[in-house]
């Protein structure tokens, strides 16, 4: 998949530059060869539902050369062909001279081998109303019943293409041929669980010589030029130290685990600050910890520092967190450091007299209370809430779920699309800080290494779930190892994942 990505305004912008070719023609072309293939080995007709928009032009488009391939095809239409859109008004034409048919209504007797969803496209900011919302309940449904694939053109209807929310009764698609360039609802927030397999059909446009992509989705080659292979002549301090500050009382076990994530991922000493009044001295499991007291980690010669796993929110933590934004290294900030620093006006004014970078690592309720708004807000539009992020407290952002966004404080943003749903389990966000600070530590980019980590993090939990542990029951420590198997693979041998 192109990692380009497009807002709905841009995609305007190019399919205006381009309306004196035939996209849409295009566009049902590429729908109907792929259509054809999902189809082939069934002997039910296709049910193709064509809205009021250049969507349903699309899907008239798809139907008619369906026809040609001899598919059995019922079109469901119920706008005025009138008050179509000119390409799509020339589209229905095209059908209907070719001999093809409408009705008004979903069969309720028909099985299908193949169901087509062009009823909304791009742009949709409302929820479906009347009969189209009961066709999308009908087709899921259907769907459902006969165990076909849903193919939906362009954008699942329902799904806003550029924030990833379903607005109300949404296709649950089992495929999706999305035109022109990707869009980024495709991929983050509810996006990933209404679009199954995706594929891009450029329509012969080569996006980037019209307009500048708005994002990205992230790849190896965001960060390959850190990726290098370790020279013999090495020793630990080739590696820098990192500090990981937090593990308050009955919270240990997060601080433990982003600071066996950084060792693990690469950092050649790692340091363990914990709050908890009686700390262990030794972590057993990882001897190779140093465990201290938070002072004596911001004492140490450290090249990244993290604060926040299991951090709590009692004065100390408090005190420690604003002592570590005075350390002159790249510092992640992530979970209670978090929560502190958007009740704490000082520690806001502290970030703005850094030199060294700060990367924040929230998940949507955390940043909600960054935005003093709610998470239903973030979710809404989770593009928009990770840059407000970024520019607010003049940081690199990650905002964690499903599509995590990462957002520059320079204005660039990416999605990332590797993990899946056995990362919902307590600190995987600890091990993610881990594998940043691991980086940082490292000598990487504050940007660089927060691409990485974050790619590299749901690529361990995949590669755990394709050799059958997982999701379901995954846990936070088992990813650790198979991101370190990774890396290596990656700065060794120059393999993509």
């Amino acid at each position: 998949m192109n990692t380009d990505l497009y807002l709905s305004p841009s995609l305007r912008q190019i399919e205006s530059r381009h309306s004196q070719q035939p996209l849409m023609q295009r566009a049902g072309a590429a729908a109907a060869e792929w259509a054809g293939s999902l189809a082939s080995e069934r002997n039910q007709p296709v049910l193709v539902l064509a809205g009021p928009g250049n969507n349903g032009g699309d899907a008239f488009e798809a139907a008619r050369l369906l026809r040609e391939q001899f598919f059995d095809v019922r079109l469901v239409f119920i706008a005025d062909p009138a008050n179509l859109p000119k390409d799509a008004a020339a589209a229905y034409q095209r059908f209907k001279q070719a001999g093809g048919t409408t009705l008004s209504a979903i069969p309720d007797d028909c099985h299908w081998s193949l169901i087509i969803d062009g009823i909304f496209g791009i742009g949709l900011t409302r929820a479906p109303e009347g009969r189209y919302a009961e066709w999308i309940a009908t087709a899921n449904r259907h769907a459902s019943r006969d165990d076909c694939p849903l193919l939906a053109l362009d954008c699942p209807s329902g799904l806003n293409a550029d924030s990833g929310q379903a607005l109300g009764n949404t296709i649950i698609a089992s495929h999706t041929i999305t035109f022109i360039a990707g869009k980024p609802g495709l991929v983050t927030a509810e996006g990933p669980d209404h679009c199954g397999e995706i594929r891009i059909a450029s329509l012969d446009l080569t996006t980037d010589a019209d307009l500048p992509a708005d994002g990205q989705i992230v790849s190896l080659a965001d960060f390959a030029a850190q990726l290098k292979p370790r020279q013999r002549n090495s020793h630990k301090g080739s590696f820098g130290s990192a500090g990981i500050i937090g593990g308050s009382k009955s919270m240990l076990s997060a601080a433990l685990l982003a600071s066996r994530a950084a060792l693990k991922l690469g950092s050649g000493l790692v340091y363990v600050g914990l709050l908890d009044p009686e700390p262990p001295s030794v972590d057993l499991n990882q001897p190779e910890l140093m465990l201290r007291r938070p002072e004596a980690v911001l004492q140490s010669d450290l090249r990244a520092l993290a604060c926040g796993p299991g951090l709590g929110r009692s004065s100390e933590a408090s005190r420690v967190l604003e002592k570590s934004l005075m350390c002159p290294v790249p510092v992640v900030l992530d979970a209670d450091a978090l929560n502190i620093l958007a009740t704490d006006g000082r520690l806001e004014g502290n970030l703005y007299n850094r030199v060294a970078p700060v990367i924040l690592t929230p998940h949507p309720a955390e940043a909600a209370r960054l935005l003093a708004c709610s998470v239903r807000e973030v979710q809404s539009d989770r593009i928009q809430a990770a840059c407000e992020l970024a520019r607010r407290y003049r940081c690199e952002v990650a905002l964690k779920g499903c599509g995590t966004v990462i957002a520059s404080v320079d204005g660039p943003w990416w999605i990332n699309t590797t993990g899946n749903p056995g990362m919902a389990t307590a600190g995987m966000g600890d091990v993610l800080t881990g594998i940043v600070t691991a980086l940082l530590a490292q000598g990487w980019p504050a940007l660089q290494a927060l691409l990485a980590a974050v790619h590299l993090h749901g690529a361990a939990a995949d590669r755990l779930v394709a050799n059958g542990s997982g999701p379901i029951g995954l846990t936070a420590g088992e990813v650790i190892a198979p991101a370190r198997q990774i890396f290596n693979e990656w700065a060794g041998k120059g393999k993509a994942y």
